[in-house]
C-alpha cells in the first residue's frame, strides 16, 4: 500500500505531466526500450531520454533502471503506469468522438495475424483500404503466440486467429471457422487411401511450431485420445509448406483455407477428426470507440463474411 506521503508526491508528479509525457512513459514501460518506444511513438531518442530526466525529477524517483538490454521499470513506476494506462485510453476515446470519413482518415493501424489470417481476409481488406482510406497507413505485425500481449501494450490495434482470449480488457467478434486438413506430395503412400487416425497415426509428420513456441489446435485433441505423436520436421510456419513437402513421405496438417492457396499438385485429405479452428478478432477499450477503428474492424469483417459467401 502507498504511504500518503508517497501519494501525494505522486500527485503532484501527475500535476506536471502532459500526455505526451504521460503516453512516454507507457510505451517505454511496455517496450522495455528508450530506442522501441521513441520509433513508436515517432520521436527521436533524445527526446525520449529527455522526457524521463523532467519526469525522475518531477516524481523523485528513477523510475527506470538498466538491466542488460532492456530497461526495467522501479515499483513506484509501475504502479503510475496502472493508473496512466487507463487515462490514456479514456482520453484516446474522447478524441475520437466525432463523425468519421474514411477518404479523410489518416494515422496507422497495427493488424497482428498469422499467415492463416494474411492469406484468407488480409488481401481483400487491403484492397478496400486503400480504396476507401488512402491516407490511413497499415501495419502488419506476425502475432504468432505474442498477439494478446501486443494488444496489452498497445502494440497492435487489431489481433486476428484462433487465441481464445479472456479478459475484461477485450472486446471479441467472431470471423470465420476453419478446419484441417492434410497436406502430401501425390507420391506419398498416404495419398492413394483416406486418412484414418491410425494411418495418420503412423505417418512422418511435418509441423508448424512458430519456433517451437505454439502448438497446434490438433494436437490437444489427440492428447485426449492417448495419441502422442512426434514430428520428423518442424518449421516456424506455414509460408513454404509445398517446398518442404515435396518429393518427402511428410503429411503436414494446416487449416483447409490455407490449404486451398498452396500447388494444385499437392495432394489434401481431411483430418480423421473434427477439430473446429475458431478465428475471432479482439481489440481493447482503447480503440473501442475510435470511428477508424471502427471501420477496419467492419471492413474485416465484412471481408470475413465475404470468404464465407
Amino acid at each position: 500500500m502507498r504511504r500518503s506521503g508517497e501519494g501525494a508526491a505522486i500527485a503532484d508528479g501527475i500535476g506536471k505531466l502532459d500526455v505526451d509525457a504521460m503516453r512516454m512513459l507507457v510505451t517505454i514501460h511496455d517496450r522495455g526500450s528508450f530506442t522501441l518506444a521513441a520509433e513508436q511513438l515517432g520521436v527521436n531518442q533524445s527526446t525520449a531520454s529527455y522526457t524521463i530526466r523532467l519526469l525522475r525529477d518531477a516524481l523523485g524517483d528513477p523510475l527506470f533502471l538498466r538491466s542488460g538490454n532492456r530497461v526495467v521499470p522501479t515499483e513506484r513506476c509501475a504502479e503510475l503506469v496502472e493508473d496512466l494506462r487507463s487515462i490514456l485510453d479514456r482520453l484516446d476515446r474522447l478524441a475520437t468522438q466525432r463523425p468519421f470519413d474514411p477518404a479523410h482518415a489518416t494515422g496507422e493501424i497495427v493488424i497482428s495475424c498469422n499467415l492463416h489470417e494474411r492469406r484468407t481476409l488480409i488481401p481483400q481488406v487491403l484492397r478496400r483500404i486503400r480504396s476507401a482510406a488512402p491516407g490511413l497507413t497499415v501495419h502488419l505485425f506476425e502475432s504468432a503466440v505474442d498477439g494478446r500481449q501486443q494488444l496489452i501494450e498497445n502494440r497492435a490495434d487489431i489481433l486476428l486467429g484462433p487465441v481464445a482470449i479472456v479478459g475484461d480488457i477485450f472486446y471479441r467478434r467472431h470471423l470465420f471457422t476453419d478446419r484441417y486438413v492434410c497436406v502430401m506430395d501425390p507420391e506419398n503412400p498416404l495419398a492413394a487411401a483416406a486418412m484414418t487416425l491410425d494411418s495418420f497415426a503412423r505417418a512422418d509428420h511435418l509441423w508448424i511450431t512458430h519456433n517451437g513456441r505454439w502448438q497446434a489446435l490438433f494436437l490437444r485433441r489427440l492428447a485426449e485420445l492417448g495419441l502422442h505423436i512426434h514430428p520428423r520436421v518442424t518449421s516456424p510456419s506455414h509460408d513454404n509448406i509445398t517446398e518442404l513437402i515435396a518429393g518427402t513421405g511428410l503429411v503436414a496438417t494446416i487449416p483447409a483455407r490455407l490449404a486451398s492457396a498452396l500447388s494444385p499438385d499437392m495432394v489434401q485429405k481431411p483430418f480423421p477428426l473434427d477439430v473446429e479452428i475458431v478465428i475471432d478478432m479482439y481489440w481493447t477499450a482503447r480503440t473501442h470507440v475510435s470511428g477508424v477503428h471502427q471501420w477496419v474492424r467492419a471492413v474485416l469483417a465484412d471481408a470475413a463474411d465475404q470468404a464465407l459467401r
